[in-house]
């Protein structure tokens, strides 16, 4: 081969072999892709976005980084609770801009319990006054103080000798116990035997009121001595069966007085009835005369007569005694 040849199949690029379709083919391919890109355009609805590229915009790529970051944000405070959520929010705000924790630290100093409230409010009497004006640390006070049983009272001597006593309702773990009732009524004492009752006139200020009130309560032999350590209380005894028995023996006997009285005093109506009606006969002055003086042996008898019920009401006494 000449290379005159060689050089021109050379600048063709085939590889040493030349086409007359080559133009005609690459012709056809550009018709068709112009043809592809106006279907596609027919395709496209108004409301559909514009096919990106394989490339994408750097902007767009940011927006939609930030945007899917802030999803994952709120998606991790939402899993929180509210004070971790809280912590969180105030370590930012010492990071960004600056401070200690320590300023953030919320003071316990005014904090209250429901036992402070009681306390605060709690009164040993509730009258009507009290019950006036009820917010909702008086109603918690109240609704305690209702739970108290005030028949005896728990006892505080550890200053007697000051004349300081403090008292307080039981409640139902004492009641259930035996505590103030069948023990002895001090805090600091558990005694069973030789128990008295006492009633003692508890002064007290209350919300700077002074109050009184009557209470009762049960002591043994010592903490008795440490009650009546300056002046002696009024002690509260209980009245024994036999002594209500001889009370119940002597009704009876108080009804026969009055039926001897009722019986004297007839008797002494029909004598004067007698005196009007004789007046010519000097027999019946004697009988009137008699009458004045005293009723006759009859009346006696029908006074000391008893009843049915009376007879009985003696038998079953004597079998009580």
């Amino acid at each position: 081969m000449e290379p005159n040849q060689l050089r021109l199949s050379a600048a063709h690029g085939h590889g040493g072999y030349d086409s007359d379709f080559s133009d005609e083919e690459s012709g056809e391919k550009s018709l068709q892709k112009t043809k592809r890109i106006q279907e596609d355009a027919l395709l496209i609805k108004p409301f559909q976005k514009a096919k990106q590229g394989s490339v994408v915009h750097r902007q767009f790529a940011a927006e939609e980084c930030d945007r899917e970051e802030a999803r994952k944000r709120r998606f991790h405070l939402i899993s929180m609770d509210a004070y971790e959520r809280h912590k969180k929010f105030v370590h930012d705000y010492i990071l960004y801009y600056g401070g200690k924790i320590e300023d953030f630290q919320r003071s316990g100093a005014n904090d209250k319990t429901d036992l402070d409230v009681i306390r605060e409010n709690h009164r040993f009497l509730w009258n009507e006054e009290d019950e006036a004006d009820m917010n909702w640390e008086k109603r918690l006070a109240k609704k305690y103080y209702d739970k108290l049983f005030k028949e005896y009272c728990i006892a505080d001597l550890s200053r007697y000798k000051e004349n300081k006593f403090g008292f307080r309702w039981r409640h139902e773990k004492e009641v259930i116990s035996g505590k103030g009732q069948f023990s002895c009524g001090n805090k600091h004492c558990d005694e069973n035997e030789g128990l008295k009752s006492w009633e003692v006139n508890f002064g007290y200020v209350e919300h700077g009121e002074k109050r009184n009130a009557l209470v009762k309560l049960r002591l043994c032999p010592e903490c008795s001595h440490k009650l009546n350590f300056h002046h002696r209380r009024k002690e509260v005894k209980t009245c024994k069966k036999r002594g209500t028995a001889e009370q119940n023996s002597k009704e009876p006997k108080n009804k026969k007085t009055k039926l001897s009285r009722s019986a004297k005093k007839k008797s002494k109506k029909k004598t004067h009835k007698d005196q009007d009606s004789s007046d010519d006969s000097n027999n019946s002055d004697k009988d009137n005369s008699n009458a004045e003086d005293g009723p006759s042996d009859a009346d006696f008898w029908k006074a000391d007569e008893k009843s049915r019920e009376e007879e009985f009401h003696e038998y079953f006494q004597d079998l009580f005694l």
